[in-house]
């Protein structure tokens, strides 16, 4: 039953009543475009802060994985050389109790494996020690990139919530008095006007006619045209901007 009763409402307007409820909303939306040009570029570099703080963060995770993984991987490379000293030790022992010559070569040539073994170690140790101090000049690079970012972020906060708190409450009741208007608008008007508003570059879709000319694109409107303005009869716009028009005198009433 509202939601009849609504419509019954929207259909019962006049174009007059249209043209300056669509006036009305066009006056709200002005200011509330107002409020969200004085925050500027503020809530998208906070947000941009935020982003760049999170993937610095997982970088710098990222960063600490891989050097823990480095770590153990060295420690796996010493434990190598460890039991490989420990064979070349017992090999050497066996050595001294052979019984002939072919047993003293096979246990040399385990001994040189062992001895090669160890030496790729160390070659993988030193590999994975500078590797992992890249890492971590990286993630000292990265901590204070983080912490300027974080400076920078309680900066930008602290602005947008200073100018947040000053006009929040005035945008909370033009957000009402917006949502009231567009209840009054039909669908389909509604839709025209918010189309036109997204194509306009200042957010103008409902303008007066000023010195014969449309207030928004500054086109002279010929004299019958304005005449059928001034009648409110029907909607027009204006042929060059595609922008809705309204006598300067209903302007002024509205004020």
């Amino acid at each position: 039953m509202a939601k009849e009763k609504h419509v019954a409402e929207v259909a019962d307007l006049t174009i007059e009543e249209k043209l300056r409820a669509l006036f009305k909303l066009q006056v709200i939306n002005s200011e509330i475009d107002k409020i969200r040009t004085l925050r500027g570029e503020l809530p998208l570099e906070v947000q941009d802060l935020e982003d760049e703080i999170a993937g610095l963060e997982t970088r710098i995770e990222k960063l600490q994985e891989e050097i823990k993984s480095f770590e153990s991987a060295i420690s796996g490379k010493k434990n190598d050389m460890t039991n490989s000293k420990a064979l070349i030790k017992k090999y050497e022992e066996q050595q001294n109790n052979v019984r002939n010559n072919r047993e003293f070569d096979s246990l040399s040539k385990e001994i040189e494996y062992q001895t090669l073994e160890i030496e790729l170690s160390e070659k993988r140790i030193k590999e994975f020690t500078a590797q992992a101090k890249e890492k971590g000049e990286y993630i000292d690079e990265s901590q204070k990139v983080l912490e300027e970012r974080k400076k920078d972020l309680h900066v930008k906060k602290s602005e947008l919530e200073d100018i947040t708190s000053d006009t929040q409450k005035e945008e909370e009741q033009l957000l009402k008095k917006r949502g009231e208007y567009e209840q009054i608008i039909e669908e389909r008007l509604l839709t025209a006007y918010k189309k036109i508003r997204k194509n306009a570059r200042n957010g103008l879709a409902v303008v007066s006619v000023e010195r014969d000319a449309c207030g928004g694109c500054f086109n002279q409107i010929p004299p019958q045209r304005q005449l059928d303005i001034r009648s409110r009869k029907k909607i027009i716009v204006c042929e060059y901007c595609g922008r809705i028009l309204v006598d300067v005198d209903l302007v002024e009433e509205e004020k």
